[in-house]
């Protein structure tokens, strides 16, 4: 099976398993999150609740914890539903939203990597080098580049949070800490509407959900995304009618276009 092959039967899987994935995301994305679960073929929900997220978690095959949007009692909640997911097994995908901008920020995320075990860090250039001690400008949310090379990064992230680091960019790396797989796709659209590194984030979950290498996962979730926003911006005029074209894309998307789109420099 090719690298490409096995990206593809990872998506192939979620329309068969049709895995939940429990999200405690960015209020802002909420929808959106949603919808790229469902045109996916995974199903949503979204629970919050410090009463009923250990329920709401036990019931699902994947844990999205997305700070974009975080208050204390929002943390709460993610620190019990991420224990209980390490109770059962169950994958959860952190999305240190914003990571240096606000000290709060920053130590929830420092917060939730020590308490809970992490299947995959998703995040930006800016936020997974501001969670090193790497200083990056941070303006709301939006993290700006570090002065390193972005396989070092990746790698030290695995290593010091001994997880899967996958880091969004012009070029996305993953690394599991000795393994390191380049994507080489998507389309600058991308970054001119809200919410497509939580809509990976989403996707890296529902990939975790069906595929327990997470290195794999995570990487066909970044691939998918990046071959989508290329297909996408084909179809489209700005950023309103990419958007709509994006989630037509996620929907009909063919396996043997997924494959030969995708752009994958792997490192064993």
């Amino acid at each position: 099976m090719t690298y490409e092959d096995k990206c593809a039967f990872i998506f192939k899987k979620i329309k068969e398993e049709k895995p939940l994935v429990h999200h405690i995301t960015n209020f802002v994305v909420i929808n959106d999150n949603a919808n790229t679960m469902l045109a996916i073929g995974a199903l949503p929900v979204m629970s919050y609740a410090r009463e009923e997220v250990e329920e709401m978690v036990a019931l699902s095959q994947a844990l999205v914890l997305n700070i974009g949007t975080l208050t204390p009692e929002v943390i709460e909640s993610a620190i019990l539903a991420g224990k209980k997911a390490n109770e059962l097994g169950i994958p959860v995908v952190l999305d240190p939203v914003g990571a240096g901008a606000t000290q709060f920020r920053t130590e929830s995320a420092w917060r939730i990597l020590r308490e809970i075990k992490v299947s995959i860090l998703r995040g930006n250039q800016g936020e997974i080098g501001n969670l090193l001690g790497i200083k990056a400008k941070v303006r709301g949310v939006e993290g700006d580049t570090v002065d390193a090379d972005m396989n070092d990064l990746a790698q030290e992230a695995s290593q010091r949070f001994e997880t899967v680091a996958a880091i969004t960019g012009k070029v996305d790396v993953v690394s599991d800490g000795k393994r390191v797989v380049k994507i080489k796709n998507g389309d600058l659209l991308l970054t001119k509407i809200t919410g497509t590194g939580c809509m990976a984030t989403s996707l890296c979950a529902a990939c975790a959900a069906v595929e327990r290498d997470y290195l794999w996962a995570a990487s066909s979730a970044l691939g998918f995304l990046g071959v989508c926003g290329e297909i996408a911006a084909r179809h489209s005029l700005g950023p309103g009618s990419f958007r709509v074209s994006l989630f037509d894309t996620f929907y009909g998307i063919k396996e043997e276009e997924f494959k030969a789109l995708l752009s994958l420099e792997v490192k064993d």
